[in-house]
């Protein structure tokens, strides 16, 4: 007696598992353009280094000997795994098994994947591609009177809120993704869609036209074009290898956690080297805007910026880049854009920011030019002071050094957010600080003179 039938057996079962959904559920993933997510694994690690986990788990079917013929695997694939040197764990929704609608399997695969980098502290990657829960049960089960989890099961967003203070999150979403992976999407430290086959959805467009008689696709619905504006995503990607290697650079900037610090890397570019370019980036004329990111690329070590979130609060600049070889948070703004004044999506844009070089301990370096926060009717309707005193608070509280670039305008409320406590303030010889811009400060201070005078735009400008 042995045990070579039930290992056997095993070897059967990986084998069934690594097939998927079956060879037609691979190639239609394939005509939609998209890869499959263990292709998607390959592409993104060191080779060979996956050390999958759970592979066997899913549901079987037997002949009549008690033989393994068919399986359906987990529709989540988890593992260890290594990009360039560091350990990770990543996992992600097989889209070709019931369209990543997660399983029993699968779902408590999700969870564990999460358990598994809280435990060793790596940091965690998620590939979505995957719809949420079914009228029909878990992955369209025949059973019925499903009622979901026990009563003292510990929360699904249990997990996911405790990766989020401790591990850097990642997330990229990589075709349709709805439901609960939509929610572990956003739940991410940095969020990457890919351009076209990727869509975020709160519900599809069936639902949407029963509930308001309107016929849209997924893409009018949830595409990049969508979610870029909105804050939801960090950044697009043209192509899936594209996304792979933003994953790539935003993990080159963070620690494995927060019990490490984020590793100096060698970047060939001399601390001690000037540009005479930066003389003359800055326009004399006050009025005139000029690119900000010129002056971080001319700052910080070569090629070392990497910008997250760019066309939302587009006032505001965040990102990171590299000086001597450490990370480092960079905060700007942008004069091309209300001329750089905080919006509501700027200060929330801020916020986030901040609170992520916070958790991992990244010094920020501000370039700071401030005109303040936007004014008028819309500012006011999107609640423009309370975003952005929330934005004060975030930065009053952080814990990490700062340092603060004074490149022109640093007026009002809006300001302080560009200060850290304690931090190293440096000012450029164009910068300019107040309450209040000149021209709108005179207009309120002798408000009653300049009525009174007989040339009152002259007037305003001696004051």
């Amino acid at each position: 007696m042995n045990w070579k039938k039930e290992t056997d057996e095993i070897k059967i079962r990986k084998k069934l598992a690594k097939k998927q959904g079956g060879s037609e559920a691979v190639a239609l993933q394939h005509a939609k353009g998209r890869l499959t997510l263990r292709e998607r694994i390959d592409k993104l690690i060191d080779k060979g280094s996956f050390q999958e986990q759970g592979e066997i788990a899913g549901g079987t079917e037997t002949n009549e000997k008690g033989e393994v013929e068919s399986i359906t695997p987990a529709n989540f694939i988890l593992g260890f795994a290594k990009i360039e040197g560091r350990s990770v764990v990543l996992g992600g929704e097989d889209f070709t098994v019931k369209g990543g609608s997660p399983n029993p399997a699968g779902l408590r695969k999700s969870v564990y994947t999460e358990d598994l980098a809280l435990r060793y502290k790596m940091p965690l990657i998620r590939l979505h591609e995957g719809g949420g829960g079914s009228v029909a049960g878990p992955a369209k089960s025949k059973k019925r009177g499903y009622g979901g989890d026990p009563v003292f099961s510990r929360s699904r967003f249990k997990s996911v809120a405790e990766t989020l203070k401790e591990i850097p999150v990642i997330s990229a979403a990589l075709g349709p993704v709805a439901g609960l992976p939509a929610a572990r999407f956003v739940a991410s430290h940095f969020r990457v869609m890919t351009k076209k086959t990727a869509q975020l959805l709160v519900a599809g467009p069936a639902v949407v036209e029963r509930a308001f008689g309107k016929k849209m696709t997924k893409e009018e619905l949830g595409g990049s074009h969508v979610h870029r504006l909105n804050g939801v995503t960090d950044n697009v990607a043209d192509t899936e290898e594209d996304a792979f290697i933003q994953i790539k650079q935003f993990l080159s900037y963070m620690p494995q956690s927060i019990y490490e610090l984020p590793r100096r890397q060698e970047t060939g570019d001399p601390v001690g080297r000037k540009d005479e370019d930066l003389l003359s980036l800055i326009p004399k004329d006050r009025q005139k805007s000029y690119e900000m990111r010129e002056i971080i690329k001319k700052v910080f070590d070569k090629d070392s910026f990497f910008e997250i979130t760019k066309y939302f609060g587009r006032g505001i600049i965040t990102g990171f880049a590299r000086l001597d070889g450490f990370s480092i948070g960079i905060l700007a703004n942008d004069s091309n854009f209300y001329a750089g004044s905080m919006s509501a999506d700027g200060a929330k844009k801020t916020t986030r920011f901040v609170k992520l070089c916070d958790t991992f301990h990244i010094p920020i370096v501000s370039l700071v030019d401030e005109p303040g926060f936007l004014i008028g009717p819309e500012a006011e309707i999107e609640a423009t002071i309370l975003h952005g005193t929330e934005a004060v608070l975030a930065v009053t509280e952080s814990t990490v050094p700062w340092s603060s670039v004074m490149i022109r305008k640093s007026y009002g409320v809006a300001a302080a957010a560009h200060y850290g406590p304690e931090g190293y303030v440096l000012a450029w010889p164009s910068a300019e600080s107040g309450p209040l811009p000149l021209e709108g400060g005179v207009a309120v201070a002798f408000k009653k003179e300049i009525a009174a005078a007989k040339d009152p735009k002259g007037k305003e400008k001696r004051n």
